[in-house]
């Protein structure tokens, strides 16, 4: 009996896939415009509370999908969830042991303890950046992610310098530069009041010396993600699963992905299923990575509220509320925006794994950048470079999706 069957027919994850990615490209292009708003134009800096609450939103993934299975499948919620239990079980047991029906809560919290880290450091680091510097600067340096991905990828796995994803890798990041530095930036100078309107229209200023801070934040996000990527594959991702190995990357046998040889896994499934009639093994699709995504926001919204009245004891910062529904509303959008965004990159990075999900991601600097456009006047800022970055990121995903069909 296989542990996890694999689907006659993989491509790319087939239209759920597609549809999951288009909807996580456009919730962090949303997650970005409005905490620039919020942030900038509203002027309510406050990145680590709007941190806080983004990621305890998390939480609300693993309930809503688990309510959806159980009012729409056709098993009982109690076999959804003692398949997802077995599964998990399964997934963290001690390498070559023979997992017990006691929950092993230890490795469990280890697990989420790094996930929760991991996710908050560039996190962090990536809601004090927005407010410093240029939204479009902040989304490509973010999405650089996709080469430090790559590099780690090969040093972990001991693989060789594939020439095809190697160029795929380096004309994308070339491309994310290009639209940084090609002149695809916000114009400095203020809009003056339109005639009868008694408004003035936001067009955000930066100081050289912020926006710089702003940049190394973002690239330190970018560089802890791209590590933080690979990791989740490695330790996160149910071993065995189709949506575990659609990038072309073969584990070493003595990680942990791989966790228990496959006769003792065969004897477990068959002891688990004849003593549970009810059950659903493997767990339906995205419902394991959507339970790690709300385990991190529990974890979150638990303790990562720590540290705001010792920075606020000590002087270091002060924290408000906001002062207004037009605040409050903006932030409920970040944090909607923001779990859909990062919801769907956990199930991609199962799915297609941590380089192309990260080369996919540099399409929000496509997005971003025809937002800025429309949303930010900022039409006058269209360059050459720009065009022609955007172009080499729209083309280097092509060649890593082109890459990864012809694997299957």
């Amino acid at each position: 009996m296989s542990r996890h069957p694999r689907p006659p027919n993989i491509n790319l994850g087939g239209t759920t896939a597609a549809i999951l990615f288009a909807c996580t490209l456009f919730g962090f292009v949303i997650e970005t415009q409005l905490t620039q708003y919020v942030q900038s134009t509203l002027d309510f800096r406050q990145p680590y509370l709007i941190f806080y609450i983004v990621h305890s939103f998390f939480s609300m993934m693993f309930p809503a999908h688990f309510l959806y299975l159980s009012l729409t499948s056709k098993s009982s919620p109690k076999a959804i969830w003692n398949g997802l239990m077995l599964a998990l079980r399964n997934h963290i047991a001690p390498a070559g042991s023979v997992p017990s029906s006691e929950f092993p809560r230890w490795r469990f919290l280890r697990l989420i303890l790094f996930l929760t880290g991991g996710m908050t450091v560039p996190s962090l680091c990536w809601f004090a950046a927005v407010p410093l510097a240029p939204v479009t600067d902040v989304t490509a340096l973010w999405n650089t992610n996709a080469f430090w991905a790559y590099i780690v990828t090969v040093k972990l796995f001991k693989l060789h310098w594939e020439p095809r994803r190697l160029s795929a890798v380096v004309l994308a990041t070339a491309g994310a530069m290009a639209v940084v530095y090609g002149g695809s930036t916000i114009p400095e100078t203020p809009e003056e009041p339109k005639a009868g309107t008694g408004s003035v229209k936001s067009i955000i200023t930066y100081r050289p010396g912020s926006a710089l801070v702003g940049d190394v934040l973002t690239l330190v996000a970018a560089i802890v993600y791209g590590v933080y990527q690979v990791l989740y594959k490695m330790y996160a991702t149910l071993p065995g699963d189709p949506e575990a190995d659609l990038d072309g990357v073969d584990v070493p046998p003595q990680s942990a992905y791989e966790a228990i040889p496959e006769d003792i896994e065969d004897r477990i499934q068959i002891e688990a299923l004849s003593s549970q009639d009810d059950i659903v093994y493997p767990p339906p699709f995205a419902l394991f990575p959507n339970m790690l995504t709300s385990t991190i926001g529990v974890c979150t919204f638990l303790f990562l509220w720590v540290p705001m009245p010792i920075m606020q004891s000590f002087g270091w910062t002060t924290y408000h509320l906001p002062a207004n529904m037009q605040t409050v509303s903006a932030i409920l959008g970040i944090a909607l925006s923001g779990l859909v965004f990062n919801a769907g990159f956990m199930i991609l990075l199962g799915l297609w794994g941590p380089i192309l999900t990260s080369i996919g991601s540099l399409l929000t600097i496509v997005l971003v950048f025809i937002s800025d456009i429309i949303f930010g006047g900022a039409v006058e800022t269209i360059t050459m470079w720009s065009l022609l970055g955007c172009g080499s990121i729209v083309v280097a995903f092509s060649i890593l999706a082109y890459d990864m069909m012809q694997r299957r």
